[in-house]
């Protein structure tokens, strides 16, 4: 069977809550991206995130918004387990054990960008008109991106893309 090509990914989170500071301090650089709770984000993470796709880490509600840096995907979609933690503010009562609603991945972080790539900047770059994010009402925390887009985005973080391990 052929391999899959790489594919790209935006994963937005508060810098207040989990920067991409916090990321590179956890261990192995690695964390769960759970808690997410839209069902087509959920789908991402369930169906079509992969061992090796690339990640985008964006600072969202932030002054300003934008690319803090980069991830891999390093654990496919799995049960995220807060979802049946009733102490946790993510446990969603609805959850079955047997048939989990909610699904997260783990990343771990592979770049921090020398300086945050604000959002109108990246409104501003031609070759990100089309990119999900600088969409009108696009609010997903987990999205797709095109190769091409993840390289405009590198560009203007002027930042290489790290060796693999």
């Amino acid at each position: 069977m052929p391999k899959r090509p790489r594919h790209y990914w935006l994963v937005k989170s508060e810098p207040d809550v989990f920067s991409i500071t916090d990321l590179w301090k956890a261990k192995g650089r690695t964390t769960c991206w759970d808690g997410v709770r839209n069902y087509q984000a959920r789908n991402f993470m369930r169906d079509e995130m992969k061992i090796g796709d690339g990640v985008l880490y964006y600072h969202s509600n932030s002054k300003p918004p934008g690319v803090a840096g980069l991830a891999e995907v390093v654990r496919e979609g799995y049960p995220d387990h807060t979802q049946f933690d009733p102490a946790d503010s993510h446990h969603d009562p609805k959850s079955d054990p047997d048939d989990p609603r909610w699904y997260m991945v783990d990343v771990r972080a592979t770049l921090i960008f020398d300086e945050l790539v604000p959002l109108e900047a990246l409104k501003a770059n031609p070759a990100l008109a089309d990119m999900k994010l600088v969409q009108r009402g696009m609010r997903l925390s987990v999205q797709p991106v095109l190769a091409a887009e993840w390289k405009a985005v590198l560009a203007q973080a002027r930042a290489k893309e790290p060796k693999k391990r």
